[in-house]
Formats: structure tokens, sequence, C-alpha cells
């Protein structure tokens, strides 16, 4: 060993600590591209590593042969019983032994039940994705905001099947979307207890991948005893909220002949005004899709642009009530009325469009992605003719909404900059305070209170203070990967992921 030439390995050493900490100096536009500069860096040094060892270390033959076949021996262990489960948001890879189970067990949940639901049927709704205004944002609440002495009380957890999608609550009954085995379910529990009511079953198996996982994406909706849920593979489906009976059903990317998105239909369906309103993402006047809620029978439907992630919402702007929606190239307001296009703006880069657009006074409309993106503030205005124009006031990259949802208080836009919390000023889009590494999770603004469901299945609890990051609480509430959006209903939290469900009862004030 004293002939061992070590000046190479230093130097491929001493360059890669270098490069890493050049990626990670500073801010970087997208944590993701910080990830993977950080796996070509580490690849290509054990590479050259494993080239001066093997070629240019002086090392005896028999050592570097030896030495060569411990490492081949530990690389096909390693293949052999480890795999790649999933990534996280900043596509850091999760392993599992290969020996793992996969698919949710299709007991999971609980017994079915009948009768009146266990309690809480007067409980207030939290009937679609984001709640009773689509926004993640619900009026103040009796919540204690000290969690150290009397903390969240678990009221069940228990296993739930795969898929994206979150609850939603009426009537004492929390509806969701699940894959079990081949199938996506439309499952109805019960608020207090997590007692499974029903299950309408799908012959559908949305495979996705390690960058997406499995199962059904897109929340549920609930109106007038009636459940609208939207598996992967684009079935709308019409239930009856109390027993899930099917009342109707159509498809909407075979219908209107829709290209499937890459990571399965996503976009939540929209309530207003007795229809039922999803982004089928079809050509020609086929992209935003309004069913009426009792026959299913189309009742209007505008724009030619493909789907995303991201799910319409309704928003009064100009004078004119519209349905709002990012699309795959454009931001695009469309007459609530008869769903033709108002205007329409386009959005950079060829990145996922996820995150909601939030409608602010003064017809405003902040929209968001990461991947470097940002946000951007418009004004939607009318002139005399009566043509729409989004006008853009400001665009800043400091708020980088990936698969979150940005809320608004007051002057202060709250929200995840690639996974890390941000204040951000609506007037002149500046950063007030950025401080909190949650990951990519979600948030609901209840009051004046932010309560924060990280990557991990944490929830924690903030105060939405322009001035500074202010941590009230915080515990465990699942583990694994959380990319679901919770609910709340009263002080009844529901979390859930693709491998377990939980509901707490936050301590009153």
């Amino acid at each position: 060993m004293k002939n061992l030439r070590w000046l190479p390995a230093v130097a491929i050493l001493v360059l890669a600590i270098a490069n890493l900490l050049r990626v990670w100096s500073g801010e970087a536009p997208d944590r993701q591209d910080q990830v993977i500069a950080t796996y070509v860096t580490v690849g290509l040094s054990l590479i050259a590593l494993l080239l001066w060892w093997l070629l240019f270390s002086r090392l005896p033959g028999r050592i570097r042969a030896l030495s060569l076949a411990v490492m081949v021996a530990i690389a096909l262990i390693g293949v052999s019983t480890l795999r790649l489960r999933e990534v996280t948001g900043d596509l850091i890879p999760v392993l599992e032994w290969r020996w793992a189970s996969s698919d949710a067990d299709s007991s999971a949940g609980g017994a079915a039940a009948g009768g009146a639901p266990a309690a809480l049927a007067d409980s207030p709704s939290f009937p679609q994705f984001l709640g009773p205004d689509r926004n993640a944002t619900l009026p103040p609440a009796n919540l204690a905001r000290d969690w150290s002495t009397t903390p969240p009380a678990q009221l069940w957890r228990q296993p739930i099947g795969d898929g994206w999608s979150g609850f939603v609550i009426a009537n004492g009954l929390a509806v969701t979307g699940e894959r079990r085995g081949e199938e996506e379910w439309t499952s109805c529990y019960e608020l207090a207890t997590g007692t499974l009511r029903w299950a309408h079953k799908n012959p559908v198996r949305f495979e996705g991948g390690v960058m997406d996982g499995p199962g059904p994406r897109a929340t549920p909706a609930i109106a007038d005893g009636r459940v609208f849920a939207l598996d992967a593979s684009g079935q709308l489906d019409a239930l009856d909220l109390a027993t899930g009976e099917l009342l109707w059903t159509r498809n909407i990317v075979t219908e209107h002949q829709a290209p499937l998105p890459v990571y399965g239909v996503s976009a939540s369906p929209l309530l207003h005004e007795g229809l039922v309103i999803v982004l089928a993402g079809g050509a020609a006047g086929h992209s935003l899709v309004a069913y009426d809620q009792v026959t299913g029978e189309p009742r209007w439907m505008g724009g030619g642009d493909r789907a995303a992630y991201s799910s319409p919402l309704v928003a009064t702007l100009a004078g004119r009530e519209q349905i709002v929606v990012l699309n795959n190239v454009n931001l695009v307001g469309h007459d609530a009325a008869d769903g033709s296009v108002l205007w329409q703006t386009p959005w950079d880069g060829s990145t996922e469009r996820v995150s909601q657009p939030v409608v602010l006074p003064n017809d405003r409309l902040f929209a968001s992605t990461g991947y470097g993106i940002g946000g951007k503030l418009y004004r939607i205005a009318q002139d005399a003719g009566g043509a729409m124009a989004a006008e853009l006031i400001w665009e800043s990259r400091r708020l980088k909404a990936k698969f979150t949802q940005v809320v608004h208080r007051d002057d202060t836009l709250y929200g995840l900059d690639d996974g890390t919390f941000v204040a951000l000023d609506v007037e002149s889009g500046e950063r007030r305070w950025k401080r909190g590494r949650y990951g990519h999770g979600h948030v609901l603004l209840v009051g004046d209170l932010l309560l924060v469901q990280t990557e991990k299945g944490e929830v924690v609890m903030l105060v939405a203070d322009p001035d500074q990051h202010r941590e009230l609480g915080r515990f465990q509430a699942i583990e694994g990967k959380s990319w679901n959006t919770p609910a709340l209903s009263g002080r009844h939290l529901l979390v859930r992921n693709a491998n377990e469900a939980a509901c707490y009862l936050l301590p009153a004030a």
C-alpha cells in the first residue's frame, strides 16, 4: 500500500465537494435541479474513483480483482433485495425490500356499516377539493393555539388504498378515492369512527410509476346527497351519498377524444349551479365540460387546451362570473354560463401545472407552478367592447408552488416555495420571510391559523403573520409520503396518504 497513488483520488473528492458546495450554495430556481445535479456529481465521482482504483492506483492486481468482485457482489445483493418504491417531491428515492407488499389490502378500512352515521351528522361540510370555496380557506374556528398541554386527539387511524385523492366531508361522512388491487374505489367512511359505510368499485388499475404512484388522483365532490367521483382513467360517477348506489356515469376522456394525461386524470370535479364541471382536455371546444348533476347530460363545453393537473374554480372577475383553470399551455377564464373562453394568457415552460390559481380582491388572480417557474399576478380587465384580457402586474420566482395550494390573507400570500414556507407581499411580489422546510405538503388557512400537512405526514400549526414565521405546534399524524390534501370539519381534521388515513380532534380554545 506504500506505493498507492493517492493524489488522483484526493483531486476527485475535492472537485466533487467543490461542485456540491456550488450547487447548494445560494438560492436555486428549482430544488429538484439541485437534487439531480447532486446525483450526477456523486455518480460521476464514484465512476472516477472506481477507474482510479482499478487502473491508476498502483495496487497489486490481486487486490484490485478481489475488491472489484466484492463491489459487484454488494451491487447484486442490493439489486436483488431492494427496489425503488417511489420518489419524494424533490426526486429523492425511497427504497423498500422487494418482498414488501405493494398493494393495499382490500379488507382494510373497517367493516361496512349500515344505518345512520355514528355521530357528527350536523358537522360542517368540506364538500369539495380544498373546501367550500375551493381555496383552502375556512372561517375562524374555536381552535386552541397551544398543542403542548392539550395535543390533538387521535379518533382513528387505519390503512387505506393507494392514490392521491383527498377527503370530502358532509353529513358526518367522509368520502375519498383509493386503489385496492385491480379496482379503484370511491369509499365512504364514518367521520367519527373510520368505519367503512360503502364502496363503489370500478375495474380500473391506473398504475403510474415511481414518480407518481398508482391509484386515483382527483378528490370527489358532494352536493344535495350526491357524490361525484372521477377516477384516474376519466370515469365520472354520480353516486348516492347514503348508499353508494350508482346514479349515472360518463367517461370524460373517451367522450371528448382527449389524451389521457401522463400522470392520469387529476383535476377534481367542480360543483356550481347544478352542474358538475370537469377538465376533459379535449380539442376544438371539448376542454372544459359541464354535466347536469341530476341527469348526467352535457350542458355546455368550451376551450381547446389539453388538461393539466390543476382543477377548475369559480371566480367573479371584471364583473363576469367565470370558471378559471390552469391548463397545459394557458391560464384561461371560461364563461360560467356557457363555457366559452372569455380570456386566456400563456403559461411559461413545459413543466407540470398542479397548483390552483388564487382569486384576489380588485379583479386580480395569482397563479404559480414549480420547476423554477414561480408565480405571476394578473389583473383581469374588460374593455368597452366587452373583450377581456389578463394584464400581468408582476412575476416572481419567490413562490414556486409545485404540488400545493397558495392561500391569501389580508395583503399576504402564504405557501410552500419548492417545499419551504414563504410569505409573499401581494402588492409587490417581494418576499416577507421564508422559513420552515415542510416538503411538498399542503396548507389550510383557518381564520388566522395555518395548518400545514408536511410531505412526511406531520401536521404543523402556524400563525398567518406577515412579519415572521411563528410555529405554534406540530404532531406526527400519519407516516410516509403525504401528497393528499387534508380536510377540516369543525375541529375534526382528516389526513391521508397512499398508505393510511387518520382523523384527529383538534383541541378547542
